[in-house]
């Protein structure tokens, strides 16, 4: 027997519950309002998360993705609340018919995303790294757009939309749409929560003290960046860096491998979000692409190919690197690492007309 009171149903597909009714007693229920309750939390949680995690927009394309997913949370909220405000009969496309669409748009999302959002991290400290700004942000947004047109194509080719009524055993009557659901992302999930457990199970017993020693280090990076008057450090600051340097060699046998220490890096910021996302698929919870791509999922993958790059480049540029900017320290786990503490020189350093003028400035 179906439950008295479903939201979603699963059935080989996954619908979308849209109006319930009791032909006996005449009781009815439309769930309008709690489809725009929910869009207006993604659209909240989607908006805190872009502005605390995404930095400069024309840096990299994932983070104009981002935007452009609270752009596309924004339109979903607007059009919700026109249908509730003025009706179903009002509106010149139906609920069943937008939702349907709109879960079609967001699964074709994902793929597309990472292949573009990797070429471009790849990219960067090559072809790309002594554009101006402007035509960064410009070649994202040709881009992102690109890739929405695509979704949206896929969307009308691929999606039939017509409304279905259950008839549940007590009487009661249901009108449902289907929706997509995107399992790209649910195994791209657990695969990546069960590759982070599976790299840090075997130094379990030794991550408590890598935890401490990369907040130390964070910590005397800061201490180091407001000394800092100018490109020369004070004799006392040196002085402090190479005991605290030292101090850190003393216990050499205890750093983790690079790529592990990286990994714990990305760990500490996205493990919460993945685990709740994987407790969620272990008991069926599932959503429609709509609700799933998120900015929160996209800042997680974002980090995580940052990583990526960043491991795979510092193995000859060390942790110097034009990657943009992101929420996860990778130049602390990289020194948590290598037991030397390097931070990234500044742009002028690569200047050859300034080592001309000035050559003292580079030693």
């Amino acid at each position: 027997m179906l439950p008295d009171i479903p939201v979603f149903l699963k059935t080989g597909s996954d619908y979308k519950l849209l109006e319930k009714w009791n032909d006996t007693s005449g009781f009815q229920i439309d769930n309008t309002v709690m489809c725009l309750l929910l869009m207006l939390f993604k659209f909240g949680m989607d908006t805190v998360v872009f502005l605390l995690c995404s930095g400069k927009l024309y840096t990299s394309f994932l983070n104009m993705c981002s935007l452009s997913i609270v752009l596309g949370d924004m339109a979903m909220v607007l059009y919700v609340t026109a249908v509730w405000l003025l009706g179903p009969e009002s509106s010149p496309v139906s609920l069943c018919y937008f939702l349907a669409h709109a879960s079609a748009a967001f699964k074709a999302l994902p793929l597309p995303m990472i292949a573009m959002g990797i070429t471009d991290y790849c990219i960067e400290d090559t072809h790309h790294a002594n554009k101006s700004s402007l035509c960064k942000f410009l070649r994202n947004s040709v881009l992102t757009l690109m890739v929405w047109m695509l979704a949206v194509i896929y969307s009308v080719a691929s999606t039939k939309v017509e409304l279905m009524e259950l008839v549940y055993m007590t009487g009661i009557k249901a009108l449902v749409c289907e929706v997509k659901e995107s399992t790209f992302i649910n195994f791209f999930i657990l695969g990546l929560f069960s590759a982070v457990i599976l790299m840090m199970l075997p130094f379990s017993t030794s991550i408590p003290m890598w935890v401490r020693e990369a907040a130390r280090l964070s910590k005397s990076r800061e201490e180091q960046d407001n000394q800092r008057s100018d490109l020369f450090t004070s004799t006392s600051s040196t002085e402090t860096k190479g005991s605290k340097e030292n101090d850190v060699r003393e216990n050499n046998w205890l750093r983790p491998p690079l790529g592990h220490s990286l990994t714990l890096g990305f760990a500490l910021i996205w493990m919460p979000y993945l685990a709740v996302c994987v407790a969620c698929l272990a008991f069926d919870f599932g959503a429609p692409a709509y609700n799933s791509v998120n900015v929160f999922w996209l800042e997680c993958t974002n980090s995580f190919m940052v990583g990526v790059v960043f491991w795979v480049k510092s193995k000859s540029l060390g942790p110097y690197s034009n990657l943009p900017e992101n929420i996860c320290a990778w130049h602390v786990y990289w020194n948590l690492s290598k037991g030397t503490w390097q931070q990234p020189l500044p742009t002028a350093v690569f200047n050859p007309s300034e080592e001309k003028r000035n050559p003292l400035f580079y030693i």
